[in-house]
């Protein structure tokens, strides 16, 4: 069982600054709903004193991901942008009272997207947040964005380097590269005075886990939960299904309805349960209620009953669903 500080609890369970900030003229946003993980900072800053007034977040994920999230907005607030751009995740997870190993993530997905939201703001939105040398194609994960984990947290493991951006954490065939991007910058590190010697890595001093025991699939674009409810991107949209070759005799409407609701109902039970693992490691759940046209009405239950980020949650499970089916649907919750 995962240990957790009190004030990570209290950060998840009581979130602040929670929703769309209209007035905001910095926006980031990191991860996808396809990560499992998904953050969007909006901060609202004096143009005269380059002060942040206000902050607020979206988030969709695991407890970590929010409580960060909730803590970079406390952060942030009244500091300058130089003074937030000198914040690390580090310094989240220190915030927050310390984060496991585990859930490192959500304090560097709250960081990048602070990152980003500073670099919009000044106008370096392209050169900051372009990642074009992507490292991990499971997760999408560039290498800038791995080199820049490694470096802040002084990260001398693969097995970090996953745990802290997902990098490698699905068919491995990344590994080498990770590694030998590891053993990179921890000699920089070294050179740099910032690591002793005997605590850098070095390529195969791991070995490669076993790409057998993972299920190795093609990457599938992500929505993201804040596209959700503006129609499906082109990227996102089904391929058309060849047509199929007509009956021998006409079958009756009902059961042609009755074969397409079947369809659609299994699309729909296998994006929740993609969906389900994220949200029962919270202590939360959801399951399918009914189909009505393009409505579906589910219920949560656990953590996610009553929790004040429901409405995030449920607008997460409406991207799945737009990204699974391949067209817009609205998601209803029922108790």
């Amino acid at each position: 069982m995962l240990q957790v500080s009190n004030r990570l609890n209290d950060h998840f369970s009581n979130p602040r600054n929670v929703g769309a900030l209209p007035g905001a003229n910095a926006v980031g946003s990191f991860g996808t709903i396809g990560w499992g993980d998904a953050v969007k900072l909006m901060l609202q800053v004096d143009p005269q004193t380059d002060r942040i007034e206000q902050a607020r977040f979206q988030a969709f994920g695991c407890s970590a991901a929010i409580a960060a999230s909730s803590a970079v907005t406390e952060m942030v607030t009244g500091k300058t942008l130089d003074e937030a751009g000198g914040i690390s995740s580090a310094d989240i997870a220190e915030f927050l009272g310390g984060l496991p190993p585990e859930r490192m993530y959500g304090s560097v997905i709250a960081y990048e997207a602070l990152r980003t939201a500073i670099a919009a703001l000044r106008g370096k939105a392209e050169l900051e947040s372009t990642d074009p040398d992507v490292l991990c194609d499971c997760f999408s994960v560039g290498q800038m964005m791995i080199e820049r984990t490694i470096r802040f947290n002084r990260l001398t493991d693969p097995e970090q380097v996953t745990a802290y951006t997902k990098a490698g954490a699905s068919c491995s065939c990344c590994f080498k590269k990770i590694e030998a991007l590891l053993a990179r910058v921890n000699a920089d590190l070294v050179e740099d005075g910032l690591l002793p010697a005997d605590q850098a890595y070095r390529v195969g001093s791991s070995p490669q886990r076993a790409i057998e025991l993972k299920p190795r699939g093609e990457a599938t674009a992500a929505a993201t939960i804040f596209s959700a409810g503006h129609g499906v991107p082109a990227h996102l949209r089904a391929m058309p299904k060849p047509a199929a070759p007509k009956p021998a005799a006409p079958r009756p409407v009902a059961a042609m309805a009755g074969a397409d609701t079947l369809t659609q109902t299994e699309l729909i039970e296998q994006a929740l349960a993609e969906l389900r693992p994220h949200l029962q490691r919270d202590g939360g759940d959801c399951e399918l209620v009914r189909i009505e046209d393009n409505t579906i009405y589910i219920r949560l239950s656990g953590n996610c009953d009553g929790c004040q980020l429901a409405s995030v949650t449920l607008s997460g499970v409406q991207a799945k669903l737009i990204e699974k089916i391949g067209r817009p649907m609205r998601v209803v919750p029922v108790p």
